[in-house]
């Protein structure tokens, strides 16, 4: 397989517990979010944070590079890591991409940024650069995922003290489906066995039966000791909030209580949500036909 492998999914899809499992497989090395298919080289990458008030860059890239140099994640060594990368603004991102993975050889890096399925721009040019790398889609309940995106948008509007009225309007089940639905186009492209798409309530819900599916599927161990280690994402370096300019990289939430929690995630009734509850008044009937056919084709009732 390539030395890549590529998680596709929206913001709030279980994707940091989710990819971190994998990643913690004894095979593999899983990347916090590196947000690189936003450009074509290093600068245009950075300057996609510039206009997002993001001056320092992705906190995620800042964080691998300083672990993957120092073995650490300060403010030092992530300050080193970011005049390293204005040294190297002209690098393509595959470059750049290359040189990680050369780094952390003979491992498979796991690759998950959400901000990758926003337009298909962005997964088109991580297809170019990693053409043979297995994809994943990995999906979450659309009427849970709109909570947590209500949720995180909220959470960002007090941190930095934003106008609730200002700014364009998010509609999360619409960002829900047209994500997905980029996700879903694409991987019908590819070559059978090239992706898989896995319910993110399944691989938390049942743990032993899924994780092994997936290492199987990438051709990896699936002996006993692999499986317990993915099921302790919090033993990765990028399992808790990093240090000043670079405190990101995974959701929030994930790095403040990162272990496994056991027991079954309840999925909701889509039909009932959007005929008995706040969404009646809100989502047409158009749209409601859609989006319960459309999840009834991920795999949700």
């Amino acid at each position: 397989m390539s030395q890549l492998f590529i998680i596709l999914s929206p913001p709030r899809s279980f994707s940091s517990v989710v990819s971190t499992m994998i990643g913690q497989h004894p095979q593999l090395y899983g990347f916090p979010e590196l947000h690189l298919f936003v450009g074509d080289t290093i600068d245009e990458v950075i300057k996609h944070h510039e206009t997002r008030r993001r001056p320092e860059g992705p906190p995620g890239l800042l964080r691998t590079i300083a672990e993957i140099h120092s073995g650490a994640q300060t403010t030092s060594t992530v300050l080193k890591a970011r005049l390293w990368l204005d040294e190297r603004r002209d690098w393509p991102v595959k470059k750049l991409y290359d040189y990680m993975l050369e780094k952390i050889s003979p491992q498979i890096g796991v690759e998950k940024s959400p901000i990758t399925v926003v337009t298909r721009q962005f997964i088109e040019r991580a297809y170019s650069c990693f053409p043979t790398a297995n994809y994943l889609h990995l999906t979450r309940h659309p009427i849970s995922a709109r909570k947590s995106i209500i949720e995180m948008v909220e959470r960002k509007r007090k941190a930095t003290k934003v106008d609730p009225s200002s700014g364009i309007k998010l509609d999360p089940l619409r960002f829900w489906f047209n994500t997905h639905r980029n996700i879903m186009n694409f991987c019908n492209t590819l070559p059978l066995g090239q992706s898989i798409r896995i319910k993110g309530e399944d691989v938390l819900s049942e743990p032993d039966l899924y994780l092994p599916q997936i290492a199987d599927w990438l051709g990896l161990r699936t002996d006993s000791e692999a499986i317990e280690a993915m099921k302790h994402p919090e033993n990765s370096p990028y399992a808790r909030v990093g240090p000043i300019m670079a405190r990101g990289g995974n959701d929030v939430k994930f790095m403040h209580s990162p272990a496994l929690r056991p027991g079954k995630i309840r999925e909701p009734s889509l039909k009932d949500e959007l005929e008995k509850g706040e969404l009646k008044d809100i989502v047409d009937d158009e749209f409601a036909e859609k989006l319960i056919n459309f999840a009834k084709q991920l795999g949700y009732r």
